[in-house]
């Protein structure tokens, strides 16, 4: 026989009569196995109650919480009152809840997060008012303080990027965190309209509060005609990243100048979809041209296995402005990155 007439014989032994599931590689194997049934089914991307990236639904009561063994709770904020522009991020959990094929396995970073963390979508926020913005704020901050006191990591999704204030209120209480700021804006603007509440400006309130180390913040994208209200970035000592900059630094450079400002230190990781080129994603409130591809905030955020990651967000999802749903799957693409990162950082709970 042949080589070839030899290895087709050896592979029709091998694959010829097996599903899809049955898979011999055993980093690959130990992902069928927990998404395959023995008769080689797996469960429908478009079937069941629509969830955060597919995983589990977790009732979790508002007052009196119990997070179980959770390592990763996913919660929607869906508040979009600081918005400056066009409103909308309110509808932006429910989309990602939509879209339905993302995952399981991250070949990039050689995981399934899903499978192989703790994690459950634990539903919204629950607002005490659709109206009081401040209130809001509140609710927010309570319900991720229950969730870091629990031991467990908060990953969100807004809303607009307002919420970010209250949950590095939670996420940094104890001691201030460090961040990776990937958007299109500093935010770190001053009051608006006789408010500081919005969002444009949630890093300077959390920075002033105590809860952000601006030492340790970096932020990657930024570009546009708002630069002269971000003042406050260069004056804290914040390390900003233009987009003007990313072609000819390279995204590998910018991996590693951003976690020579983080370091080994707790480390916030903030997603606002408007870091983003609008060709990709056009669905948000502040669209700003020249942003990343969706390869690139790929390949940036994936840079950071490793990093000592308390919490995340993505936000500004719009999804009313994309009648492709593109900016909702990008969205919930890089929550699924996020989550990816976090079955590496040094501060996820570890079975005992």
């Amino acid at each position: 026989m042949s080589w070839n007439e030899t290895k087709l014989s050896e592979l029709r032994a091998r694959y010829g009569d097996s599903h899809g599931g049955e898979l011999h590689h055993p980093e690959f194997r130990k992902v069928a196995e927990k998404i395959f049934n023995k008769s080689g089914t797996r469960l429908a991307p478009y079937s069941g109650i629509p969830t955060f990236l597919s995983a589990p639904l977790m009732q979790v009561d508002n007052e009196n919480p119990d997070f179980g063994d959770l390592q990763v709770a996913i919660l929607g904020v869906p508040m979009d009152l600081g918005v400056t522009n066009r409103p909308g991020s309110r509808f932006g959990p429910r989309a990602l809840r939509a879209i339905e094929r993302i995952g399981p396995y991250n070949h990039v970073l050689g995981c399934a997060p899903v499978q192989e963390l703790r994690v459950a979508d634990i539903g919204d926020v629950a607002f005490q008012s659709r109206y009081r913005l401040e209130l809001s704020h509140e609710d927010i901050e309570k319900r991720v303080a229950q969730i870091v006191a629990a031991g467990v990591l908060p990953l969100s999704v807004g809303g607009d990027h307002s919420i970010t204030h209250p949950i590095l209120r939670a996420v940094g209480k104890e001691r201030p965190v460090g961040m990776i700021h990937i958007d299109a804006h500093c935010d770190t603007g001053g009051a608006y309209d006789l408010t500081k509440f919005h969002h444009g400006g949630p890093f300077r309130n959390a920075v002033l509060d105590g809860v952000l180390d601006p030492t340790r913040v970096i932020q990657i994208g930024i570009r546009g005609s708002a630069e002269y209200l971000w003042e406050f970035s260069y004056a804290s000592g914040m390390t900003v990243i233009h987009a003007e900059e990313i072609s000819a630094m390279g995204i590998p450079a910018i991996i590693e100048k951003a976690k020579a400002v983080i370091g080994d230190g707790p480390t916030y990781l903030s997603f606002d979809i408007d870091s983003l080129d609008p060709s990709f994603a056009p669905g948000t409130g502040t669209p700003e041209i020249g942003g990343f591809s969706t390869r690139e905030a790929l390949e940036l955020i994936r840079g950071f296995k490793g990093v000592n990651l308390v919490g995340g967000d993505v936000v500004e999802v719009a999804p009313q402005y994309d009648a492709t749903t593109n900016t909702a799957h990008a969205g919930a693409q890089m929550l699924f990155e996020i989550l990816s990162l976090m079955a590496f950082s040094p501060a996820i709970r570890r079975a005992t």
